[in-house]
């Protein structure tokens, strides 16, 4: 049986079809589509651009494989646009980079900070129902709109021809203001929020939400769940930690649990995915990078890449005893984006490149592993290691310095377009 899986990300649109849940093909496209905004701290992109890219890949797909039994749709979370009572979208996509929810609220509070303290739920910028409270506010929604919907329920209701979207739990839960434990949106914090609670998207009473061609069409589930559930062979025995351009700690629990600063998102299908996120990850070796290549730049050496010499260095030395510590939280966290990254320990012997980049990956493992420390103290169990992005796949370097902070072995998942995969997975696993 063969299964599609679409996964719209930020600046790509992929599509992974799988045969018996084994990878068949792919396809991946450019997003391209962010617009300007008024808003300097807006990042906006074009929903009917990202549709057509979607949609031709899918029919593309179809064209190739016409036996294709069933669609899976997931997306970058957190975003919303607004449809209209037909079912059109009447907005750009304000993704989960738009960062209108920092803006002043009053001249002691951020809105963020505001929509924190009246709801009792953290806030964020980029959560969608953040950005909707602030574009009440300010008279920015349009007057046609009756909902929103994330990216990928928007795609999912134009496969199916419907009017209004259907979300999945695991979507709804990225937008804001919602008791993962219940699987419900928070009526009261909507209100506080000064959100009509009938504004917010239905949850889908189904997986299946309706037909394309003769192929069954899944409500789309989150990206970070998606790729979860193809990278992992065991979720009750497994965890995963992704380095990409961010990175994150993922550990499913099959009851409502909640740990130190992780989140509890609904997991398609039933239980929970415990996810923490740093805010730079993967971002913190490439800031080294950067350094050393403004470095050569002063000294009259101008070069395109750092990353061979490191890995050079990194080959042709033992790890050093002496390496500093480093904090790598140069972005802050979620909850807090004073924090601030930070390097001790130094001294006349260790203040050299090869320590700073052992201290950077190491930072980078650290940092996930004190959210492992949180899931564990609140009775989690000890899991095995799964691995995946380009930025630990492709530094083995850093691969021995997560093995070292978890005390386990680490073990690389396939890698191949995990979201889209997971999404096509999660479709197949519905039994149609």
């Amino acid at each position: 049986m063969k299964t599609l899986g679409i996964d719209i990300g930020t600046t790509t649109i992929s599509a992974a079809v799988l045969e018996d849940e084994q990878f068949l093909a792919s396809e991946t496209r450019a997003n391209g589509a962010f617009i300007p905004s008024a808003l300097a701290c807006a990042r906006e992109q074009d929903v009917e651009k990202i549709t057509q890219t979607a949609l031709s890949v899918v029919q593309m797909l179809f064209e190739r494989y016409p036996d294709i039994h069933s669609i899976g749709v997931t997306g970058q979370m957190h975003g919303i646009l607004y449809v209209d009572a037909d079912g059109n979208a009447v907005s750009p996509l304000y993704t989960w980079q738009d960062a209108r929810g920092s803006l002043p609220h009053s001249k002691t509070e951020s809105w963020v900070q505001y929509l924190t303290r009246v709801t009792g739920y953290l806030a964020a910028a980029g959560y969608g129902l953040v950005t909707h409270a602030y574009n009440l506010a300010a008279g920015l929604v349009p007057p046609a709109a009756v909902t929103c919907c994330t990216i990928g329920d928007y795609l999912a209701m134009r496969l199916c021809g419907l009017a209004a979207p259907r979300m999945d739990a695991s979507n709804a839960a990225s937008i804001g203001f919602f008791d993962a434990e219940r699987c419900a949106f928070d009526q009261n914090a909507l209100q506080k929020a000064g959100i009509d609670p009938n504004f917010v998207p239905q949850l889908a009473a189904e997986p299946v939400i309706g037909h394309f061609q003769n192929a069954a069409v899944c409500a789309a589930i989150g990206d970070n769940q998606a790729s979860f559930l193809r990278s992992v062979r065991d979720k009750t025995a497994e965890m995963l930690v992704n380095v990409g351009t961010g990175s994150q700690f993922s550990v499913f629990a099959p009851h409502y649990l909640q740990a130190d600063g992780l989140v509890t998102r609904p997991m398609p299908g039933g239980g929970y995915l415990l996810t923490g996120a740093s805010l730079c990850g993967g971002r913190a070796y490439a800031l080294l990078e950067q350094f050393f290549r403004s470095t050569a730049s002063m000294l009259g050496t101008e070069v395109h890449s750092c990353y061979d010499a490191m890995a050079r260095l990194l080959d042709e030395n033992p790890r050093p005893d002496d390496v500093p510590a480093v904090c790598t939280l140069f972005e802050g966290t979620r909850a807090d984006s004073s924090l601030t990254g930070s390097i001790s320990g130094l001294t006349t012997h260790n203040f050299t490149p090869l320590h700073l980049i052992y201290g950077v990956m190491d930072g980078m493992a650290d940092e996930l592993h004190r959210m492992y420390t949180a899931y564990r103290q609140t009775g989690g169990t000890p899991k095995r290691l799964i691995g995946s992005g380009n930025g630990l796949r492709q530094n083995r370097y850093l691969q021995q310095r997560f093995e070292t902070a978890f005390g386990c072995p680490l073990t690389l998942s396939d890698g191949r377009e995990e979201a889209a995969a997971g999404a096509a997975q999660f479709a197949a696993e519905q039994q149609i």
